[in-house]
C-alpha cells in the first residue's frame, strides 16, 4: 500500500454539542436523513441531527441498565437499535419516542446490525454468549441462532454477504441468501486480536482491522478472483531519530465511503486516513487528534464524516481519568479527499 500522505486539516470540523458523559462506543447514520445515533459507556444512545455544515442538534436520547456497546438504524431510518452489556437489544422509535426491548442473549451484546433481506428486514444480534440471533420484530422470539465456536467481536452485513469475527482469531462468512446459519470459518489473516470486519460496497469482499496496526482486505471471497492482501498502518516511530514504526496502535473501525468504494481507518493514535483499496494507496491523513479515535461513519451520500474522540480502555479503568477527551467530530468531506485515484495497467 503506497503511504505518500497529504494531510488535511481538522481545524474545521465541528464538534457535537452535548456529548455523552463517558466513552463512546459506537456511531451510526442513518441512510436517508442525517441523524447520528451515538452509543456511549454511560448507558445512552443520543440521537443527533447533522446538517449540510457539519451543525447539529441532540434530537433524543434513551438508556439501558448498562454500557451501551453498538448502534445502528433500520432502512426506513425511523428506528434506532442498540445493544447493551445489560445482555439486551432495545428499540428506539423516532416518530413516537418509546423504546422497546427487542433482542435478549446471556451475555452482553456487542454488535446490533440491520440486514434488509428481499422480503423483509431482520435485526442480526452478535454476542460474547457465542451465538448470533435474528430477529423477526413481529415475534418475541428469535427466528435463527447461529452457534459461534467464540464471542463475537464483530460483525457486519451487506446482503448476502455477512461476516463476523470472533475470539481466538476466527472469521465467518455466511452468504445469506443460501443460509442464514451456515458459514465459512477461516482463521483471521491477522496474527493477534480482530477489532472490525466491515463489508465492501459491492459486497463481495471485507475488510478486518486489529490491535497489530493492519488492515487485511479480502476482495471477492468466494470467487476464483480472490484478492487478499494486508498493509501496515496507524503505526508511529519510537523518536523523531528514528524510522522504525515500532509503536503499534489499534485500528477501532473502517468505514466504505458509499459512493466511491473508498474506506477509511481510524485507530488508537489519534488518526483518521482515507484509502483507495484498488490503487492500494492512502488519499488523505487527518492531523492527530487528542485522543484515540474509537469508532467512525459517513452519512449516506458521503459528504460528512463523523469521528469519536474518546477513551479506548486499553489501560483499563486506571486509564480513565478527568483528562481524558470526550467528543464527536463532524467533518464536512471533499470529493477529491475520498475519489478514486486511476490505477498503474
Amino acid at each position: 500500500m503506497s503511504v505518500t500522505t497529504r494531510f488535511m486539516s481538522n481545524n474545521a470540523d465541528i464538534a457535537l454539542p452535548n456529548p455523552p458523559h463517558d466513552s463512546i462506543s459506537s456511531l451510526s447514520f442513518s441512510n436517508k436523513a442525517d441523524y447520528l445515533a451515538v452509543g456511549s459507556w454511560d448507558n445512552s444512545v443520543r440521537v443527533y441531527e447533522v446538517s449540510p455544515q457539519g451543525q447539529s442538534k441532540g434530537i433524543a436520547v434513551y438508556t439501558h441498565h448498562s454500557p451501551v456497546l453498538s448502534v445502528c438504524w433500520d432502512q426506513e431510518n425511523s428506528r434506532v437499535f442498540s445493544g447493551s452489556v445489560d445482555n439486551m437489544g432495545h428499540m428506539f422509535d423516532i416518530v413516537t419516542g418509546q423504546t422497546t426491548q427487542v433482542a435478549q442473549h446471556t451475555g452482553p451484546v456487542k454488535i446490533v446490525k440491520w440486514v434488509s433481506m428481499p422480503h423483509a428486514g431482520v435485526l442480526v444480534t452478535g454476542s460474547w454468549d457465542k451465538t448470533i440471533k435474528y430477529w423477526d420484530l413481529r415475534a418475541p422470539s428469535p427466528i435463527a441462532t447461529v452457534k459461534l465456536p467464540e464471542r463475537c467481536y464483530a460483525l457486519d452485513a451487506r446482503y448476502p454477504l455477512m461476516v463476523a469475527a470472533t475470539a481466538e482469531r476466527r472469521i465467518l462468512t455466511f452468504d445469506l441468501a443460501q443460509s442464514p446459519i451456515l458459514y465459512e470459518n477461516t482463521a483471521s489473516p491477522q496474527r493477534l486480536q480482530t477489532r472490525v470486519v466491515t463489508c465492501c460496497p459491492d459486497k463481495i469482499g471485507f475488510a478486518v482491522g486489529g490491535i497489530e496496526g493492519r488492515v487485511s482486505l479480502n476482495i471477492g471471497a468466494h470467487s476464483i478472483d480472490s484478492n487478499e492482501y494486508s498493509f501496515r498502518c496507524h503505526r508511529q516511530n519510537s523518536s523523531s531519530t528514528k524510522n522504525d514504526q515500532s509503536l503499534i496502535y489499534s485500528i477501532n473501525d473502517i468505514n466504505f465511503h458509499p459512493v466511491h468504494g473508498t474506506f477509511s481507518t481510524c485507530g488508537s493514535d489519534g488518526t483518521v486516513h482515507f484509502w483507495d483499496r484498488d490503487a492500494r494507496m492512502r488519499l488523505k491523513s487527518f492531523n492527530r487528534a487528542s485522543g484515540p479515535i474509537v469508532c467512525s461513519a459517513f452519512n449516506g451520500t458521503g459528504s460528512i464524516f463523523a469521528y469519536a474522540v474518546s477513551y479506548d480502555w486499553h489501560k483499563g479503568f486506571s486509564g480513565m481519568t478527568s483528562k481524558q477527551p470526550n467528543k464527536i467530530m463532524v467533518h464536512v468531506v471533499k470529493d477529491e479527499d475520498v475519489r478514486k485515484r486511476a490505477t498503474k495497467s
